[in-house]
C-alpha cells in the first residue's frame, strides 16, 4: 500500500474528510501491508467504522488500478481512544519508528508515507 499515488489519494481523502464531514486526521504512516492514523470525529454524523470502510474502498481502488490484487485489507480494524496530548505524542513516537522496526528505512524520518494532515489537539 505505501507507494507514492496511494499516498497521494490517502491525502486527498483524509482532506475531504475534513472539509465534507468534520473529520480530522493528525499523523498517519502509510505500511506496506498497514496504515496508522490519528483521526478526529464529529459527535454526530460518520462513524469511525463507516469512515474507515470509506477509506478502504478508495485507496482499494487506487490499489487496484495500480496492478495489486485483493485482498488489500485485513477483516476488522483496531482503534484506540487517546485521552491526552501527551497520549498523543507517546503513540505517534511509537508509530513512527514502525518503518525502522520493520527494516525499511533506517530513520523514522526517511520513510516517505508519512505526515499530518492537520494538527490535532486534545485537552
Amino acid at each position: 500500500m505505501a507507494n507514492h499515488s496511494v499516498h497521494q489519494a490517502f491525502e486527498l481523502f483524509c482532506q475531504r474528510a475534513e472539509t465534507e464531514h468534520g473529520i480530522a486526521v493528525g499523523c498517519y504512516i502509510l505500511m506496506p501491508d498497514h496504515v496508522h492514523l490519528f483521526v478526529t470525529l464529529p459527535a454526530h454524523g460518520l462513524t469511525l467504522a463507516a469512515w474507515i470502510q470509506a477509506l478502504r474502498s478508495v485507496l482499494g481502488k487506487r490499489l487496484v488500478a495500480l496492478g495489486h490484487q485483493k485482498p488489500h485489507w485485513q477483516e476488522g480494524f483496531f482503534d484506540h481512544v487517546l485521552r491526552s496530548g501527551e497520549s498523543y505524542a507517546q503513540k505517534w513516537n511509537y508509530v513512527q519508528l514502525n518503518p525502522v522496526r520493520g527494516r525499511l528505512v533506517a530513520n523514522a524520518e526517511d520513510w516517505p508515507y508519512h505526515g499530518e494532515i492537520l494538527p490535532l489537539s486534545f485537552r
